[in-house]
């Protein structure tokens, strides 16, 4: 049985404009860093852009890289959401697996990969040392949350039992990968093109192999 998608949380005008001031300073960013290049965009640029101060920015994000990628924390935090959600007897591996399937469904509020040129910055990202590392600071802190809620589910403390770490590193580690597939084929692969089917592909190549280990295949020789 599906689980029912979170409900959301009514906005109440302060926080709406927050969002609002947020949401335009990561298109700023995202656009100047395409536009530019990482090197040559400045966060005085990206705030005259979204038309706000030097200072506002501050409030918001600790520098022009976490800026550009704010919609990785977003869907990690949707992402998440949508975990914690998942039926309590579902294993965390599945139910991981079936979260990033519903985020990447999700036709109300749709997925980043949906939006324009953001293959374009998941590739910058990989090529570019201070976006790679934001990027890899982002990744982290949701697949840290993520622990705590498989944690949870198994009843269990995440810093003395292996398994919740196991299991969401193999599980976000199947989607980074995919990503970084999905963003390098560029339009040029059309078995890349669809993220939600290279997504599913990938997790049916770790549980393929999962499946096929054998105690005599992970012995040493």
């Amino acid at each position: 049985m599906k689980a029912a998608k979170p409900p959301a949380v009514p906005e109440d005008r302060r926080q709406r404009k927050a969002r609002r001031t947020r949401d335009a300073l990561a298109t700023a960013a995202c656009d100047l860093i395409l536009e530019r290049g990482p090197a040559a965009t400045t966060v005085e640029a990206i705030a005259e852009r979204a038309d706000v101060t030097r200072r506002t920015f501050s409030r918001y994000f600790a520098g022009k890289e976490d800026a550009a990628l704010d919609f990785v924390r977003r869907d990690g935090d949707r992402i998440n959401a949508l975990l914690r959600s998942r039926p309590a007897d579902e294993p965390p591996l599945l139910a991981y697996r079936r979260a990033v399937r519903d985020w990447l469904a999700d036709r109300e509020d749709p997925a980043w990969h949906v939006r324009p040129r953001m293959r374009r910055l998941l590739a910058l990202a990989d090529s570019e040392p201070d976006l790679f590392a934001a990027y890899q600071r982002i990744r982290v802190d949701a697949q840290e949350e993520s622990i705590r809620i498989v944690a949870e589910r198994l009843g269990t403390d995440d810093t003395r039992d292996v398994r919740p770490a196991a299991v969401v590193d193999a599980a976000a580690g199947v989607l980074v990968a995919a990503l970084r597939v999905w963003a390098r084929a560029g339009g040029t692969d059309p078995g890349a093109a669809d993220l939600a089917a290279l997504v599913e592909r990938a997790y049916d190549a770790l549980t393929s192999e999962a499946a096929a280990a054998t105690p005599d295949s992970t012995t040493e020789e």
